[in-house]
């Protein structure tokens, strides 16, 4: 195989533009969602933020990177300073030396992608997969898996259950993956032979590609040489062998001469979809959590408001003060701005849906306030547990089905606002909610020794 670039017109070798600045586009439009986020989510979001960006510029400048994946002591640091031909990657004999991960440009493999002529070829070391207390080391090489073009899964024997969990969990990701079998001459030619057919025949069927299962000697152990002079004296030399990696080396040409733009274009999108939904899921877990703790707050507030106001005609305009201002804020959480009056109006339409949850709430909050009335204040205590607790339900009622309304885009979806409530309220413990709000409005009573106009 030459080392000189790879011919861009060979059968392959070139990705249509427009698919190419399709993955770009889409890498952008990922990023360009950060805009929209709180910053909460910005906060949480921001090592993928910062990772997007890094493909982004990985795609505009034709970077391609290959990453050495495997367990420690399987040569992986070797196999990397072989293909460099240069002592660049730390080597440690007791394994585990690598603890972060490493990019090296590889110079000598002479590719660049057609069209890029600035592209470069990084090979990537990364920790071990069963380093003792590694498990960040772990994440840390599957994040580099995850951004790689091509794969070189790197062993010195039959793959272990966590070497072949993870190899299989880095097939789904669909890029190429090479395994080397490495330390070939800890071997004699015939077990290499079956260690290879194993891989090639049941082990990984399906998985790699024959064709991308080689054999290496990274770093070859020294071997003693016997040498007989021209007199017939007989005297022994030990010598390090040069690493043997060409077929892995022609066999990564090959793959980077045929797909090579379409895997970083591929790639990039993949990446960039995985990290919107990601960011998507993240959102909706946010808002979901914030939007369950602002109903709950709201109709907590509302029941006080309810059961400790002495004044009977101001318990349902503060009730409905609460519930508007509740919406509003739901609004905001995803990410729609709503007036008062619309929150309001959105309120009237929830009530009249809910039907006899609601009646059954105001029959409670007139009797309740009836009683205040005819008892000049002083029956706000007899009556502040049924009356607050039926206020604050109404309440949690309205927020569940403001929050479902602006879940669905400010819309009820393909349900009518009715259907939408009465799904919500078979789906509601309404006596777990009922006795919560009743500990709330009794904790507040016991700390309040004015209540009941004393």
């Amino acid at each position: 195989m030459s080392d000189h670039p790879a011919n861009p017109s060979a059968p392959g070798s070139s990705l249509p533009d427009t698919d190419f600045h399709a993955a770009l586009a889409t890498v952008r439009r990922a990023i360009e969602q950060f805009q929209g986020c709180s910053d909460e989510e910005k906060r949480l979001l921001a090592r993928d933020l910062d990772e997007l960006e890094k493909m982004a510029e990985k795609l505009e400048s034709g970077r391609v990177e290959i990453v050495v994946f495997g367990e420690i002591s399987t040569g992986k640091s070797a196999l990397i300073n072989a293909l460099v031909g240069a002592e660049i990657a730390q080597v440690n004999v007791q394994g585990g030396w690598t603890k972060d991960v490493w990019h090296v440009p590889w110079e000598g493999i002479g590719y660049c992608v057609p069209g890029l002529a600035n592209s470069q070829v990084v090979l990537v070391d990364t920790p071990g997969l069963n380093e003792v207390d590694g498990a960040e080391r772990g994440e840390m090489a599957r994040s580099a898996a995850a951004r790689a073009d091509l794969v070189l899964f790197v062993t010195d024997s039959d793959l272990n259950e966590t070497e072949y969990s993870a190899i299989v969990e880095l097939a789904a990701s669909h890029k190429p993956i090479l395994l080397v079998l490495n330390k070939a001459d800890l071997y004699t030619r015939h077990e290499v032979q079956q260690l290879v057919d194993l891989f090639r025949g049941r082990r990984l069927a399906g998985i790699v590609d024959p064709a991308n299962i080689l054999v290496t000697q990274a770093n070859p152990r020294e071997m003693e040489y016997v040498i007989e002079s021209a007199s017939g004296a007989v005297r022994s030399e030990w010598r390090k062998p040069e690493p043997s990696v060409g077929g892995l080396r022609s066999r990564i040409l090959e793959v980077l001469s045929s797909e090579g733009k379409s895997l970083i274009a591929l790639n990039a999108a993949m990446f960039a979809a995985d990290k919107s939904d990601r960011m998507g899921a993240l959102r909706v877990r946010l808002r979901e959590t914030e939007a369950a703790r602002v109903i709950w707050s709201y109709a907590v507030t509302k029941s006080l408001a309810v059961a400790l106001n002495p004044v009977p005609a101001l318990d349902v305009l503060g009730g409905t003060a609460v519930d508007a201002t509740m919406v509003v804020m739901l609004g905001r959480i995803y990410g729609m701005n709503i007036t008062t009056s619309n929150a309001r109006a959105l309120v009237t339409s929830i009530l009249k849906a809910a039907g006899w949850v609601m009646l059954s709430e105001a029959a409670v909050s007139y009797a309740s306030s009836v009683f205040k009335a005819l008892t000049v204040g002083y029956g706000t205590v007899a009556t502040a547990l049924p009356q607050g607790a039926a206020a604050g339900y109404g309440s949690y009622i309205v927020g569940q089905a403001a929050r479902h309304f602006f879940q669905h885009g400010a819309s009820w979806g393909d349900q009518s606002p009715k259907q939408v409530i009465t799904q919500i309220l078979a789906n509601t413990d309404k006596e777990s909610v009922i006795q919560q709000l009743k500990s709330e409005i009794s904790k507040k009573i016991s700390l309040n020794r004015y209540v009941g106009g004393k």
